[in-house]
């Protein structure tokens, strides 16, 4: 599966209203089902966003804010390892559906080790696939 940039002030801001929230040791991610929307570009026509509804991907971004640490280098470090552990555990999976992402590394993914932060994301990716479609309805066969 391939990863793709979630860019723009307005979606992660919508990620972070209507997201879902899920807390590792390493790591706190917002995620949505389905693909970024459209957005409205000048003129009134609608710019698509690198989103080929056909196919599955990930659409990740990273916040880490100075809170987290002073230094950007060390803020960046972090980014880098989170969305790395998340690139090579999605790689050869097929069962993961379109979700938009927003990664926030916590303090602690900077000093622990590489396996932990993949731990994280295996735990979240598991809790993710387990996780019912809102889309897909369940319908009671009628009883007689």
């Amino acid at each position: 599966m391939k990863l793709s940039h979630l860019r723009g002030r307005k979606i992660n801001d919508y990620l972070m209203r209507k997201g879902t929230v899920w807390k590792g040791k390493t790591m706190m991610i917002r995620w949505l089902r389905g693909a970024p929307r459209l957005r409205q570009g000048s003129g009134g026509q609608a710019r698509r966003l690198n989103v080929d509804p056909a196919k599955r991907a990930l659409y990740v971004g990273t916040v880490a804010s100075t809170k987290l640490h002073k230094s950007a280098v060390k803020r960046n470090r972090m980014r880098r390892r989170c969305r790395e552990a998340l690139r090579t555990l999605v790689q050869n999976r097929t069962d993961i559906p379109t979700t938009q992402l927003l990664i926030s590394p916590r303090i602690a993914s900077l000093d622990s080790p590489f396996e932990l932060i993949e731990a994280d994301i295996q735990t979240f990716l598991s809790a993710l696939t387990s996780w019912p479609n809102p889309k897909a309805r369940h319908h009671a066969s009628p009883t007689i």
